[in-house]
């Protein structure tokens, strides 16, 4: 399987599908699977925006038709009538396969999700090309009871889409992403799955986001890494 990672830096607003659909153009030929971080076609801090920007499922038709030609993993704000959830959608063979809808939303420090979303109530995988998958969405990966979940499930495969901000300063390094590295490879050896981290760069009013992007095996090696802070397109044959 060829997944593209794509470590980008959304704005706070509409036009970010444009930028997607443009990506996936260019490397729909190279690619089986396409990757884009947590509320990519959003931005991340979108607070009282979120009733204007959310997208309904219907608006992402193009995404679906797009996948004809390859699988596309995005994450999004999505509108479910008076619901709104921070989604991570599975678009293949010309339809939406699967959308995870974060089940932990952050409420403390900088974060305030749990003010602007719906939580979602569940995680499960399901079966694409023979492979079986699973999704999560940033904070999710954070609680002890989620890989025992995904265990249950059996998963060849785990997504993580991510809008991490970098903090925890070092001079050897940055301890959100070692922190990051931890939770990825006892996720990897819990499951026996290939963990496929997926983190956002770029900066929206102060907030700095460190990319990282990663792919872990199943016995918790990382096998290929980009690099912090910088906008990066990557290909990997895994």
């Amino acid at each position: 399987m060829v997944v593209t990672l794509v470590q980008n830096a959304p704005r706070l607003n509409r036009s970010n599908l444009e930028k997607i659909v443009a990506i996936i153009d260019e490397y729909k030929e190279k690619s089986d699977l396409i990757i884009f971080p947590e509320l990519a076609l959003n931005g991340y801090l979108l607070q009282d925006k979120l009733y204007e920007d959310a997208w309904e499922l219907s608006e992402l038709d193009v995404l679906a038709q797009l996948s004809d030609d390859v699988d596309i993993v995005v994450g999004g704000a999505i509108r479910e009538k008076e619901h709104f959830r921070n989604s991570a959608l599975y678009f293949s063979q010309g339809k939406l396969i699967s959308q995870h809808n974060k089940v932990y939303l952050p409420n403390y420090g900088m974060f305030e999700e749990a003010r602007y979303f719906d939580a979602g109530e569940m995680f499960e995988s399901f079966v694409v090309k023979e492979k079986k998958i699973a999704m999560l969405v940033c904070e999710d990966l954070w609680h002890a009871d989620v890989n025992h979940q995904l265990s249950l499930e059996n998963p060849d495969i785990i997504i993580v889409l991510v809008a991490s901000p970098a903090r925890g300063f070092e001079d050897d390094g940055l301890l959100i992403q070692e922190q990051w590295y931890a939770l990825l490879k006892a996720t990897a050896l819990h499951t026996q799955a290939k963990v496929l981290f997926v983190n956002r760069v770029g900066f929206e009013d102060g907030l700095g986001f460190w990319g990282g992007s990663c792919i872990v095996d199943k016995n918790a090696k990382i096998l290929y890494k980009l690099p912090k802070y910088k906008q990066e397109i990557a290909i990997f044959d895994i």
